[in-house]
């Protein structure tokens, strides 16, 4: 058990000193004038805040660390295409209540999810190289689903959202360099859903910080890294016909109706005709008289059709207090877009 303690402390003390020269770029390089007498003016501070802890021991060694509490405002615009299995479908009237019933012969072709997210985060760093927050948000989701059998149809659903969650961040150096590795874990609940939406997200960023000669607490940091996302693959909701089914099915409905029966007749199996009678054609009967009033109940198995996409970013630090950052993800499946204003204080 002492050995274990020992090893653990070991750690620790190896990860204090990796974040050190994460905050403190100065030593890669020649310094300026200005630079060495901000670093030797923060050898005589006196760190009596709480946290980070240790950082007292940071500020001794001539370290510079930020400012420990922030709050952070994000905008955050994603694009990724969705896989979808396990497609079932129900009717819940009040007349009508046909469970969710598997139907397996439905195929899609390429599906897509944008969406947008206002967030506030507040953190804290508990050690200069441990970061946690909370995270709480709101937004929109735009689902695009095209069905190509047995029938074609794209269906456009916008949905407002809301997101509660947090996150935890580990900052290292790695020479001239530094290297973030961070998780987030976020509830996301969209207006028809009937649960929240788990998403994990993990992020693995390599950057490097570069000073101001004549400003030492202003720098410009610039990294490349990888973003993975994973979302709950259960997905449960309804949805009245009206909002699911766009305009223009509605507008040449014969022709739609007229392409399902064409399917029925000719193409469907024995087993398929089972399935279609309990709920596709009382969908494709709603269709026909334009009844919209209709509620679909919808079960699925969703997910990222590409779970990694690379980041690049930048962040700009005004001072102690202000930091302006962006990040996009250019190369992948995901595309991304990131821009952040964070304030920070000592506490």
């Amino acid at each position: 058990m002492k050995n274990r303690i020992t090893r653990m402390t070991m750690l620790l003390l190896l990860a204090f000193a990796f974040t050190f020269s994460a905050n403190a770029q100065y030593s890669t390089r020649k310094l300026g004038k200005n630079q060495k007498a901000y670093i030797d003016s923060l050898k005589n501070v006196e760190y009596n805040y709480i946290f980070p802890i240790w950082g007292q021991g940071a500020y001794k060694k001539g370290f510079d660390i930020p400012y420990p509490a922030g709050a952070m405002a994000n905008y955050i615009w994603m694009k990724q295409g969705i896989v979808i299995d396990n497609f079932q479908l129900g009717i819940a009237n009040d007349n009508v209540d046909i469970p969710l019933t598997p139907v397996d012969f439905i195929d899609f072709g390429d599906n897509t999810n944008t969406s947008y997210s206002l967030n506030f985060r507040p953190d804290i760093w508990l050690l200069p190289f441990l970061n946690v927050s909370g995270i709480f948000g709101y937004g929109a989701s735009t689902t695009e689903v095209n069905l190509t059998a047995p029938i074609e149809m794209k269906s456009i659903v916008t949905q407002g959202l809301s997101t509660v969650g947090f996150g935890v961040l580990g900052a290292f150096g790695l020479g001239p360099l530094w290297m973030s590795v961070d998780g987030n874990f976020t509830w996301t609940k969209p207006e028809l859903l009937e649960d929240p939406v788990l998403a994990k997200v993990m992020g693995i960023r390599l950057g490097k910080t570069f000073t101001f000669k004549k400003h030492p607490e202003s720098n410009i940091a610039f990294w490349v890294g990888g973003m993975r996302v994973k979302m709950g693959a259960n997905t449960v909701g309804s949805i009245k016909m009206k909002d699911a089914i766009p305009q223009e099915v509605w507008d040449n409905k014969d022709a739609f109706v007229a392409e399902y029966w064409d399917w029925y007749n000719n193409d469907a199996t024995a087993p398929q005709k089972i399935i279609a009678d309990k709920i596709l054609t009382p969908i494709i009967e709603r269709i026909d008289a334009k009844d919209g009033s209709t509620v679909i109940s919808y079960g699925m198995d969703k997910r990222p059709k590409q779970e990694w996409n690379v980041l690049f970013g930048a962040q700009y630090q005004l001072n102690k207090r202000w930091q302006f950052r962006t990040e996009a993800g250019l190369i992948g499946d995901r595309k991304s877009f990131l821009l952040s204003a964070n304030y920070r204080f000592l506490l």
